[in-house]
């Protein structure tokens, strides 16, 4: 479509009000494709690789509810399955520093930024995985499932506050929006001892997930489950590397922060069909 045309689109489209704007955003809208197909993960461990003995999901979350108070999120995820395969296995898990998976608290040093239950366990995947493809895939699926699951779920025996947290869904992979969408659903400030406890959970939640995929993967029975995100597949088609703009490469969610202006949403996609 030539850019003379296109504009004469645009033009009728305007000015025809709230139908014409409806048909200028399909008009140029480019194919978007929304796929989910599960992948089944064939891993082989090299010789070279730190040994792994299959988990009990259950007790590793207990774990991880537990570690929680002597050095926050990162560090819970991480010690609650180290230390398990420290008894079960021995070196090098038995000199592993846990300790300095602390950094990962409130999103890299109270920084807000990638949640600490999440880091620790892509830290532990790529610690227990060497193939990177394999590696790249399952943080992708566990980060996904975070986004998008309502949590927290676990319910701990003792539990460390007397609060059951309500459910979330966070739609951000970031300490600081995660906790702030928690915080809006829930009426509560952040510094509160419910917020603490709601993340103590969600600490226990991730790690049980881990356990699962981790159990999985060494037995041969992994499959992939890319979560769908029609944000994020809409904002690629045009951003992603395979779009003509081609200025960001990303899986997580899109709209946790960014929000699309009338006018992107009116001229974006005829912008981009005049593009080169």
């Amino acid at each position: 479509m030539d850019r003379r045309k296109a504009f004469k689109i645009a033009a009728g489209a305007v000015a025809a009000g709230g139908a014409g704007l409806f048909t200028l955003t399909t008009a140029f809208k480019p194919d978007i494709k929304f796929e989910n197909n599960p992948q089944k993960l064939d891993y082989r461990q090299d010789e070279n690789d730190w040994k792994y003995s299959g988990l009990d999901p259950l007790v590793t979350a207990g774990l991880a509810y537990k570690y929680y108070s002597e050095g926050s999120c990162m560090f819970a995820t991480v010690k609650s399955v180290i230390s398990q395969l420290s008894e079960i296995i021995g070196e090098p898990y038995t000199s592993f520093p846990a300790h300095l998976f602390k950094y990962g608290h409130g999103g890299v040093g109270g920084y807000g930024s990638v949640c600490g239950t999440l880091n620790g366990a892509a830290a532990l995947i790529g610690l227990l995985i060497s193939d990177k493809n394999i590696q790249d895939k399952m943080i992708a699926d566990i980060f996904g499932w975070y986004e998008k699951e309502p949590l927290p779920s676990f319910s701990p025996d003792s539990p460390a506050y007397d609060y059951v947290p309500v459910k979330s869904i966070s739609n951000s992979v970031l300490c600081h929006a995660s906790n702030t969408n928690w915080c809006k659903t829930a009426g509560l400030k952040v510094d509160s001892k419910e917020r603490k406890e709601r993340c103590r959970r969600m600490t226990a939640d991730v790690t049980m997930k881990l356990a699962i995929s981790l159990n999985e993967i060494f037995t041969n029975t992994y499959l992939t489950n890319i979560q769908p995100d029609e944000t994020v597949n809409t904002c690629v088609t045009c951003h992603g590397n395979e779009g003509k703009v081609n200025n960001t490469a990303v899986k997580m969610s899109c709209n946790s922060c960014h929000t699309e202006s009338v006018a992107h949403r009116v001229f974006a996609d005829i912008h981009y069909k005049m593009m080169e």
